[in-house]
């Protein structure tokens, strides 16, 4: 059973939510909360699996607690953002703090049934593409090994260091494995081990930081 938080402003979307979310077989929704403030408690009183987050809100929007929610718990809730713009710099936020994924608002039904149970399994929503469009659009060119990075990134082993640039490239672990000539478990070690050292939660986070640290370079700052 996937258990889930529903978060939007909007009473009648988010009711609707609720009702398709209650009447998919293997989902229960355990509770709905009308801002970010609300998210947090119920997140921490619930532990639902996933957080379907909206992210304009009054009051404490669904960045802010998309922050939270993903620092508690063990493991912590996957948070599924809804928004109406398919690249936003609210979006590049959310993956930023550790969202799993994200959706438009007039998305099919059927489509959030299925978005709900890939990021419950503990997969990313969005093709790499998607992410990198993002990143390209909003990200902050950084330097590698530079002001704050430069402590984190000295923690990390060369191969580390080498599998979070194609992570944040948009290889899949077997396409890594295949430039390594290494096994997937491998590249997969390697890839938690700097999650971890780095403090990050998530794939997408991986790659934000990747570029943010100046590890990748944004095709808009490479030269022509």
């Amino acid at each position: 059973m996937v258990r889930v938080l529903v978060v939007d402003d909007q009473i009648l979307i988010r009711a609707g939510l609720v009702a398709l979310l209650n009447a998919a077989p293997g989902m229960e929704v355990v509770g709905d909360a009308a801002d970010g403030k609300q998210a947090i408690a119920m997140a921490a009183e619930h532990s639902p699996d996933v957080v379907v987050m909206d992210v304009r809100m009054p009051g404490l929007d669904g960045i802010s607690a998309t922050r939270q929610i993903v620092s508690q718990g063990d493991p912590p809730p996957r948070v599924l953002i809804l928004t109406t713009f398919d690249l936003d710099e609210y979006v590049y936020q959310a993956l930023r703090e550790g969202a799993s994924g994200f959706l438009l608002k007039d998305t099919p039904p059927e489509r959030l049934l299925a978005a709900v149970t890939t990021v419950a399994a503990g997969d990313m929503l969005f093709a790499p593409t998607v992410t990198r469009r993002l990143i390209e659009a909003y990200a902050p060119s950084g330097v590698p090994g530079a002001g704050e990075y430069a402590d984190q990134l000295a923690t990390l082993t060369a191969r580390e260091l080498e599998v979070v640039r194609w992570v944040a490239r948009g290889l899949s672990n077997q396409d890594i494995a295949d430039q390594l000539v290494v096994s997937e478990a491998t590249v997969k070690t390697h890839l938690n081990r700097a999650m971890v050292k780095l403090r990050l939660t998530n794939r997408a986070q991986a790659v934000v930081y990747a570029y943010e640290a100046g590890l990748v370079t944004p095709r808009r700052m490479q030269a022509p």
